[in-house]
């Protein structure tokens, strides 16, 4: 079992590190592999609606997107962790998100998904919810704790003053390792992942007379 948590703060040590290091811990402590994959500090492309992935099956952006989409199968947990820019994820993860879903957005179906955010003061909950959308749009069990997964501080020695906040990163990361031993106990039983109805329906609100 391994959980996959996305670092999307420009910085590499940051608040948001502090925070998915907290619940990189206490998985560990409960017999789950993870691994923190920084996003780093150059530009990441946005989805340019071109169509390559639909025709190759990954991204004509051969960056961290295709590394992570070829890798889909390794993990079963996904915690996307990002700084809040006004009340919002940071650029850099939204936009890796929006082309790793779109191709491999269907794999991800049955995976644990959690988002972590980082701020000063404000703007956590609305930048939450944006970054959990990503997971109840792909068939995603959204993993909860006992607050909002938010931590607060300026600087990482701030946030490691956050009791309530690291608390909270702790009880997220040891409900993802129960979720995930759930999950593993139910496929030994047979009880595997809903299989998607066919074909998949897609429609707008224009109706031709």
């Amino acid at each position: 079992m391994k959980a996959l948590l996305i670092n999307g703060s420009p910085n590499e040590k940051g608040c948001t590190y502090t925070a998915l290091s907290e619940v990189a811990e206490t998985l560990k402590r409960e017999g789950v592999e993870s691994e923190i994959l920084w996003l780093g500090k150059r530009p990441v492309a946005g989805c340019i609606a071109c169509g390559h992935c639909k025709r190759e099956g990954l991204c004509v952006f051969d960056d961290l997107v295709n590394n992570v989409a070829r890798r889909v199968e390794s993990f079963e947990a996904l915690i996307v962790g990002s700084p809040v820019y006004y009340a919002g994820p940071s650029g850099q993860v939204t936009a890796f998100l929006d082309r790793l879903f779109y191709v491999a957005g269907r794999k991800m179906a049955g995976k644990l998904g959690a988002a972590v955010v980082s701020c000063r003061r404000g703007g956590a909950s609305a930048a939450f919810d944006r970054l959990n959308k990503y997971f109840m749009m792909n068939c995603m069990p959204v993993v909860s704790s006992q607050y909002w997964n938010q931590v607060h501080g300026n600087t990482p020695e701030e946030v490691k003053k956050d009791a309530e906040g690291l608390q909270t990163m702790r009880t997220l990361a040891r409900y993802t390792a129960w979720l995930m031993k759930c999950k593993e106990a139910g496929e030994l039983q047979g009880i595997f992942v809903p299989a998607p109805e066919q074909p998949r329906l897609r429609t707008n609100f224009i109706r031709e007379e």
